[in-house]
């Protein structure tokens, strides 16, 4: 368990923090990807930077429910992203969801010893 959470943080940072340098220098990579510059793609791009650093803070301070709901709040949305954007050929959705398939496999792992947590 406590390795596939590391991985699963590592990842998030190992492919946000390109996507960000890119998306500040303007790359014509990020525009063929995301779509042209708008302030829907800033506000997408403000939510990676938070997912960012709450994965990089968590890598040091490891908390497994914190993790869980990290992973659990991305893996809805990534599998949803296929139906909002219409399309399941899009590269980021491809991207999402071959990551989301590692991140369920992280969560299911982690469930075992943070159930009593979720007992009212």
């Amino acid at each position: 368990m406590k390795t596939l959470i590391y991985v699963s943080l590592a990842l998030n940072i190992t492919v946000l923090l390109p996507i960000l340098i890119l998306t500040a220098m303007k790359s014509p990579i990020v525009d063929s990807a995301w779509g042209a510059s708008t302030q829907a793609r800033g506000i997408l791009m403000s939510i990676y930077f938070a997912i960012l650093a709450v994965s990089a803070i968590l890598l040091f301070f490891p908390v497994p429910e914190f993790v869980f709901a990290l992973l659990l709040v991305q893996v809805i949305y990534k599998i949803t992203t296929p139906f909002t954007v219409g399309s399941f050929a899009n590269p980021v959705v491809i991207s999402n969801l071959v990551i989301t398939a590692f991140f369920l496999v992280t969560l299911v792992s982690m469930f075992p010893a943070i159930r009593d947590r979720f007992s009212l």
